[in-house]
């Protein structure tokens, strides 16, 4: 769908920039001519594009042939990353990163697909959206909006074995983390969309969208992802 390639494609061009800014300023060490890259527009940028990557992988689940396959697909990436990345000692390890949420996601969209239950429609979806941003404090023991938010039992963050889940206990780390909550709400959230803009039919624009190299890093994503980050601690070690 062209439209989807083209989005991903623009947030994958936006990864690939941030993921540079973030080893030029804490691998190459370049210092104060980076003090820009820092909380609050690092934070929203990050943001920007993981969000994106969620939603547009959930919409992607009613065109997809076989959402298992593409779950074991991206587990297996997921799984060469944490390999690569304990053995490389580069920076911390990358536990649960994006493309192990994705994993998770779409086996547990699949799931649902199988028994029915997989959400549909803007309800649905906004449902989901509300979900999505009353967890954004899950993994700091806090769930909901402001003066109506809750603190979580301390106890469920005891235990270094619900990391995955968005439970982290105190000695865990990892360079990237996405666990399955709160992100499962937005990738549902997407794949709600996707599947009611699959029963009514797409617009013939979003069919031919296309600007023609973000459709091609779009339609490669994973690809793009998986070699980006050696190709830029390349350059940043001929930098430092």
């Amino acid at each position: 769908m062209g439209v989807f390639d083209l989005v991903r494609g623009l947030s994958v061009i936006s990864m690939v920039l941030f993921h540079l800014c973030y080893d030029l300023r804490f691998i190459a060490q370049v210092g104060s001519s980076m003090d820009w890259f820092a909380p609050p527009l690092q934070d929203v940028w990050r943001c920007s594009i993981s969000w994106t990557f969620l939603f547009v992988a959930g919409c992607m689940c009613p065109l997809s042939r076989s959402n298992l396959r593409r779950a074991a697909q991206y587990g297996l990436v997921a799984l060469a990353i944490w390999v690569v990345t304990s053995i490389a000692s580069v920076d911390t390890p990358i536990s649960f990163g994006i493309i192990y949420c994705m994993a998770a996601c779409t086996l547990v969209a699949w799931a649902l697909g199988r028994a029915g239950l997989l959400p549909r429609g803007p309800l649905a979806a906004l449902v989901l959206l509300a979900a999505f941003l009353a967890l954004q404090g899950i993994s700091d023991g806090v769930v909901g909006f402001g003066p109506l938010s809750l603190d979580l039992p301390g106890e469920l963050y005891a235990t270094p074995w619900l990391s995955w889940l968005g439970l982290p206990d105190a000695t865990f780390s990892s360079g990237d983390y996405y666990p399955l909550l709160p992100y499962l709400a937005l990738y549902l959230c997407g794949a709600a969309m996707g599947a009611w803009w699959s029963g009514r039919g797409y617009p013939e624009w979003a069919g031919r969208a296309n600007v023609a190299p973000l459709n091609f890093v779009g339609r490669h994503a994973l690809a793009v992802y998986v070699i980006h980050q050696p190709v830029l601690l390349a350059l940043c070690a001929l930098v430092g």
